[in-house]
């Protein structure tokens, strides 16, 4: 294929993109593609402005995980706009969806409705604050829980650190980040600290690696926050209804006291919650924890997570994801082994990591900076050109959109790229 950077429909929109946008773009996730446009995107497949068709496993970072366009989803949303969006009165849907959402995840009696897993946390913060008197947080290293001052911190370890000019450093002031799957690490913080209120975690580091937790890790951060009368929240933006039907918290059977939940909760449109105990979350109802937002439960975001939830709930569905991406990152560790490539697959077949480098197992994120992130750039560029759609992170997601065909064409994709390496340096 072409350069797509070079393709003078592509510059031009490039050119109108950063007259109107610092850097020309929305996001600086996407500072790194900012040269290319998609303009479509059906099932497991996008499209560029030349026609060009990809694979895509980067799934807009995750929300697409029943595929692109899913015509249920848009079905329920096409008929909820019809009657309208917001009314600042409650609707039918929202109770509709809270119940299907609640009966998914099974260990939660109630949520709140938001339209961005950053909101949502913000709001688990708070009100784990609320309910212990205390003030910080313990979070780990390399995990990410939004973009906004006081959790975007650095990954150095010890008390939070900005990593934008802007953010000033008391913002982070009751931030301590340590490092993942380190038990030790975590009793001794809290030994040190006793003003923790909440521990915070991704409990698969899916943002960093696809770094599953050892085996006791969530067990024990449990076993710590009921001991200490600490808030254990997962933040399952990412793993939530991906990882099972009840997310990273029935898979791992671990319970947390509250919990995010975002981008595949409602099959690509914007909706969010924080679930939890009716105890912990009592004095939102009441009014004195502030919880608002005008879009909260909006009705087609709501039509859109019963749509989802529904789909969710048919029989077999996460064993055949399971199966699927079994099969891939099988066949990509043999297309490794055929052109003596030193490739690490790690994480789950919904939600997995390459790198290249070291095969030992990645076990937090000082192990995954071992790696030669300068050769897994290098090969994204020509996987891309490839026509397979991935994120330069090393993360691929799988949807419920993706086929056996769809993964045998990347395979073979996958192999053309692989060919294109030099591997010998």
């Amino acid at each position: 294929m072409n350069d797509r950077a070079s393709n003078s429909s592509d510059n031009n929109l490039l050119a109108r993109a950063q007259k109107v946008f610092p850097g020309g773009v929305n996001s600086n996730v996407r500072l790194a593609v900012k040269d290319r446009f998609i303009v479509r995107g059906s099932g497991s497949r996008v499209w560029d402005l030349e026609g060009n068709e990809f694979i895509d496993y980067l799934l807009g970072q995750g929300p697409n995980f029943l595929g692109h366009a899913n015509p249920e989803i848009l079905d329920a949303v096409t008929a909820a706009m019809h009657d309208g969006m917001l009314f600042g009165a409650q609707n039918p849907l929202e109770i509709e969806a809270a119940e299907l959402v609640l009966d998914a995840i099974q260990w939660a009696e109630q949520l709140r409705f938001n339209v961005t897993g950053t909101e949502a946390v913000q709001t688990a913060l708070r009100v784990a604050r609320a309910n212990t008197g205390k003030n910080k947080f313990i979070r780990f290293q390399g995990h990410y829980h939004g973009w906004l001052d006081n959790v975007l911190a650095s990954t150095k370890l010890g008390v939070g650190k900005p990593v934008s000019l802007g953010q000033p450093m008391s913002a982070l002031s009751d931030c301590l980040v340590l490092p993942w799957n380190d038990l030790e690490a975590v009793r001794k913080a809290i030994i040190d600290d006793p003003d923790i209120a909440a521990i915070i975690t991704e409990p698969m580091m899916v943002n960093s690696g696809a770094i599953v937790p050892e085996t006791g890790f969530l067990e024990g951060l449990r076993e710590i926050c009921t001991e200490k009368k600490i808030v254990l929240i997962f933040d399952e933006v990412i793993t939530g209804f991906r990882l099972s039907r009840g997310g990273a918290a029935q898979r791992f059977g671990v319970t947390p006291d509250l919990a995010t939940y975002g981008k595949a909760i409602a099959g690509g449109f914007p909706v969010a919650a924080i679930a939890g105990s009716e105890k912990l979350l009592h004095k939102i109802g009441t009014g004195e924890i502030n919880h608002s937002g005008t879009f909260n439960g909006y009705a087609i975001g709501s039509a859109a997570v019963i749509a989802a939830m529904k789909i969710l709930a048919r029989p077999n569905i996460y064993a055949d994801l399971e199966n699927l991406g079994t099969i891939l990152m099988e066949g990509m560790k043999q297309m490794a082994i055929k052109h003596g490539a030193p490739l690490h697959i790690q994480g789950l077949p919904m939600a997995f990591h390459l790198s290249f480098g070291s095969d030992e197992k990645i076990r937090n994120y000082e192990d995954l900076l071992k790696q030669n992130d300068a050769m897994y750039k290098e090969f994204v560029a020509v996987v891309r050109q490839s026509n397979i759609w991935i994120t330069d992170r090393g993360i691929w997601y799988l949807s419920m959109a993706h086929t056996h065909e769809d993964v045998k064409e990347t395979l073979q994709r996958f192999d053309n790229a692989l060919s294109k390496m030099n591997f010998d340096l």
